[in-house]
């Protein structure tokens, strides 16, 4: 069995969705290949898994005919969707959301793409979030719909060992733009850092995607505050493999991980980070309340409100039997409900469900093969 995946660039959560879910999958007997528009620096992460970057129409048709995929999955991209659509690819054609940005810009994109998606989508596919179950509910009540958690690569990436920094350290992970809400980051750190002595803030992003106004305002902060800049230490494109190693020595640092995010679809680096020993303090973003519950396996403030935000991250640093609670049951949560044997087993249910499966693939066992929808239909969930 053979399916593709697409998406606009190798970058971000995409690409690790991506990623994780082509070697979840092989392991089911099902060989997945990646279809990108354009290059991007998530490739690196990318290997023994077969990688196709193009926007030729022409290139992208002959790949279709020639691997006859089962199934494909269109992420975000009406226009590819569209495209293969009129080539006359007899698979199922399944679209794919995967965040979608600030409630007025998902409600927009959903309106643009409303025509698209009822004409030649055989399903949608998203993660178990309450507002994009909402969104997807009132835009596409008439197409059949698969809500189900995004997978984590637990056997792989995890917590190791390093030696003690001697200073607390405070993470972001993100992208210069305004959906992950950057400046508030920036202007917790500059309140943390007055208050602790030696604490140092760590930023994670792609600089091939910051938007160029954000970025403008980004160095404009820097430069208007020098203590700030001289505690910010911003790393970007780090491979994906030595983020495990970085999440490890924050959390060991005695800092966390801050998520300022104002949507997010599912939340890879905040579920990245508890499996790596590193505590999470969050804005409710939506995908998060999947693994985040308050003074259980992480810490939520209220956005836009720094006074708490930065009560909360002091009290993950000063009060040490809640911190190493925290870090324990959250670990344990994203082993229990978020491994790829899951997601796979999730997901060759809905292939099924959609007929998609050919008749030499073995049947799943147990309740999946009576009851393969179960787990994997969004009306359940």
């Amino acid at each position: 069995m053979k399916i593709l995946f697409t998406f606009f660039n190798p970058s971000g959560g995409m690409e690790t969705l991506n990623r994780i879910r082509s070697n979840a999958l092989k392991d089911h007997g099902i060989e997945s290949h990646l279809l990108y528009n354009i290059d991007g620096e998530g490739r690196q992460n990318i290997k023994d898994i077969r990688t196709i970057v193009t926007s030729d129409s022409d290139t992208i048709r002959n790949l279709i005919e020639l691997e006859k995929y089962d199934a494909v999955i269109v992420c975000s991209d009406i226009h590819m969707l569209i495209q293969i659509s009129s080539f006359g690819y007899g698979g199922r054609l399944i679209f794919e959301f995967q965040g979608l940005g600030t409630p007025e810009e998902a409600t927009q994109i959903l309106q643009n793409f409303k025509d698209g998606i009822n004409r030649h989508a055989d399903a949608l596919l998203y993660p178990r979030t309450a507002h994009l179950r909402r969104l997807m509910r009132s835009f596409f009540p008439d197409i059949q719909q698969y809500c189900f958690d995004d997978p984590l690569d637990c056997k792989n990436f995890g917590y190791t060992a390093y030696p003690q920094k001697a200073y607390p350290i405070i993470g972001w992970i993100g992208r210069i733009q305004a959906n992950k809400n950057w400046r508030e980051f920036l202007q917790m750190g500059q309140r943390l850092i007055r208050l602790h002595p030696g604490l140092s803030l760590w930023l994670f992003d792609d600089d091939t995607l910051s938007d160029s106004a954000e970025l403008t305002g980004y160095h404009q902060i820097l430069e208007a505050d020098p203590l700030l800049s001289s505690r910010l230490f911003r790393y970007s494109n780090i491979p994906h493999e030595l983020m495990a190693d970085y999440l490890s020595i924050i959390g060991d640092s005695g800092g966390l991980l801050v998520s300022t995010s104002i949507r997010e679809g599912f939340g890879y680096a905040v579920a990245e980070a508890m499996i790596c020993h590193c505590p999470v303090l969050s804005t409710d973003s939506g995908g998060v309340r999947r693994f985040i519950f308050h003074n259980k396996t992480g810490k939520f403030y209220t956005r836009g409100n720094l006074d708490e935000a930065v009560k909360e991250a002091l009290s993950l640093m000063i009060n040490i039997p809640l911190r190493n609670r925290l870090i324990q049951s959250a670990e344990a949560h994203i082993h229990k409900h978020f491994s790829a044997d899951l997601y796979a087993e999730h997901f060759i249910a809905m292939l099924y469900r959609l007929g998609a499966v050919p008749s030499t693939f073995p049947a799943p066992k147990g309740k999946e093969q009576q009851r393969p929808n179960d787990d994997a239909n969004e009306n359940r969930s």
